[in-house]
């Protein structure tokens, strides 16, 4: 499943943008700047916080505020809350008229964009900071479009700072602007790493600077690079835990997701117990197909964070347990709380298999069929704008063979000792796959065909690409009685087999295509003749495709 919480800016930066590094202001600033950097949002707040009450400067209200804009998800209310406090102690402050600027872009007011060009033109340009800070607002929310702007006042900001040296902070920034501008020319995403290596003389943590050079080479789908890098990150300073977040993302790629649960874990360690990015790591855990662990973790701090996401990710996860009615609730909550601008295709997508899920166990015909027309209503917008966060038509299959397999259905079939044992054990360690596959076994040898399915999908889940695992999925659902999921998962395992396994796999592949035959000779009689045929062609003995082929060509 690709991300559904719109992360994929976050996740190509790496990291936040930086803030002001600056001696001047003493070994304080640098301590909340390292932690803001670091994903320790909650002790750099402190830091900040500190800095005000000790002194209530227009610029240390700045900083504090600029960290809620900085953060996973912005918090608007408190930002712009801070920003006017810093007018307050000096009414004529640019950097604090920046932060309202930047609250109103945020929040997709674009008439900001002219009024932080407007702040540049009457400081005059003098000032590198507020260059810089002007840039940051518009590379954090103004988008493609405002790229070239906003590196225009980052060379500006380079060069008024050149004489006192550069933070290292500009070159990020001035790299991520680059990156801003969506396109695969070799020139931009050059010049994006050359801005990139200019801050590794002058970082004070070289691992910052290695990991957004490796989430570059992943925007460009250099994997070997990409990793390497991160290796860096890692190997320059281990507690980063940005890099740990890059790395996840690398092995989501490729689909390794027990690596990916494992960087997650590291992440969760090194970032702080900040309630925000507490909740980024539920949203990260369940792009990794992490239920559990997403469920964990949103739980936690569920009370303890105002951003209406929460009920977004909360529907998803109802959606994944089978629990429609929850799954809206929740939907509808945080589409009644969130900003227009925060509602993506595939959240119309989700409310569409919600609706179709409702109506699997309406019983008004009326509302039944209203329930439906939503449906195929908001499932189109999804598909219409090419959103793959979910495979939507297998969704809705799915829900027609009685919906997802939860615990409680499992739970509800036949169980023993054994089962009950390795229950255990998988709950003590979701990571290990030799205990989850004796449970899979255990379960379809008491015939608890919803325990087999659910322990074959955590499998697969962990190990995409061993195939067992699907044909097993296969087997267990066409036990249950669901044909459609059966054939889609005999499917995945036949696509999966390697090259390299073919000829030791022959006798189950021909089995598999065999069962694809029988399971749509009636809805799809070519396919059948062509499955049929190949079942016998990898295994020219096995006798019901022998006969099923005969039958199919008569």
């Amino acid at each position: 499943m690709k991300d559904i919480m719109n992360l994929t800016k976050k996740i190509a930066f790496g990291v936040s943008v930086g803030f002001l590094s600056n001696f001047a202001f003493g070994q304080t600033l640098q301590e909340g700047i390292n932690s803001a950097d670091s994903h320790k949002y909650a002790a750099a707040r402190q830091v900040f916080t500190d800095m005000v009450a000790k002194s209530a400067t227009a610029e240390n209200y700045f900083y504090l505020g600029n960290s809620y804009l900085t953060q996973f998800e912005p918090n608007f209310e408190k930002a712009q809350e801070i920003f006017n406090k810093g007018l307050e102690a000096d009414k004529k402050s640019n950097l604090n008229k920046i932060g309202l600027a930047s609250v109103k872009l945020g929040r997709g007011d674009k008439s900001a964009i002219a009024q932080i060009q407007g702040i540049v033109k009457d400081s005059r340009e003098k000032d590198a900071d507020v260059l810089y800070r002007a840039a940051e607002a518009l590379t954090l929310f103004g988008g493609a479009a405002n790229a070239d702007t906003a590196i225009e006042y980052l060379n500006k900001a380079i060069e008024r700072s050149a004489k006192n040296g550069t933070p290292a902070h500009y070159y990020y920034t001035l790299g991520d602007a680059y990156r801003l501008k969506l396109t695969n020319s070799p020139q931009v995403a050059g010049s994006a790493m050359t801005a990139y290596e200019k801050a590794l003389p002058s970082a004070k943590n070289k691992a910052s600077v290695f990991t957004r050079i490796g989430t570059l080479w992943m925007q460009a789908q250099q994997w070997q690079p990409a990793k390497e890098n991160i290796d860096k990150a890692i190997a320059a300073d281990p507690t980063y835990a940005p890099a740990y977040k890059a790395k996840a993302a690398y092995d989501i790629r490729y689909q390794q997701n027990a690596l990916a649960t494992q960087d997650l874990i590291n992440y969760a360690k090194y970032a702080d117990e900040d309630p925000d990015t507490q909740l980024e790591i539920s949203k990260l855990f369940f792009t990794n197909e992490d239920y559990g662990n997403s469920k964990i973790y949103l739980d936690k701090v569920f009370d303890k964070v105002e951003d209406p996401i929460k009920y977004k990710l909360r529907a998803y996860l109802s959606y994944a347990d089978g629990d429609y009615a929850a799954a809206k609730s929740s939907m509808d909550m945080f589409l009644s709380k969130a900003e227009k601008t925060r509602v993506l295709p595939a959240d119309q997508g989700l409310q569409g298999l919600i609706a179709a899920g409702l109506a699997k166990d309406e019983t008004d015909a009326t509302k039944k069929a209203a329930l439906m027309t939503e449906s195929q209503q908001k499932i189109a917008i999804a598909k219409a704008a090419k959103d793959e966060t979910m495979k939507w038509d297998e969704e809705l299959v799915k829900i027609k063979g009685g919906g997802a397999v939860n615990q409680a259905s499992v739970d509800a079939g036949p169980t023993n000792p054994q089962i009950e044992g390795l229950k255990k054990m998988v709950a003590a360690n979701p990571q290990d796959t030799d205990a989850l596959f004796k449970l899979a076994n255990a379960y379809q040898e008491a015939k608890n065909w919803n325990g087999a399915i659910h322990s074959w999908t955590k499998m697969s889940g962990l190990l995409p690409d061993w195939a067992p695992a699907y044909y097993s999925q296969g087997y267990a659902y066409q036990q249950a009685g669901n044909t459609e999921l059966a054939t889609i998962a005999y499917e995945k395992y036949i696509a999966t087999v390697k090259p390299a396994d073919m000829e030791a796999s022959k006798e189950t592949l021909s089995y598999a295509y065999f069962a694809v035959a029988y399971l749509v000779k009636d809805s799809n009689p070519a396919k059948a003749k062509d499955y049929a045929s190949k079942s016998v062609q990898l295994n020219p003995t096995y006798q019901d495709a022998v006969n099923l082929n005969n039958q199919l060509n008569k």
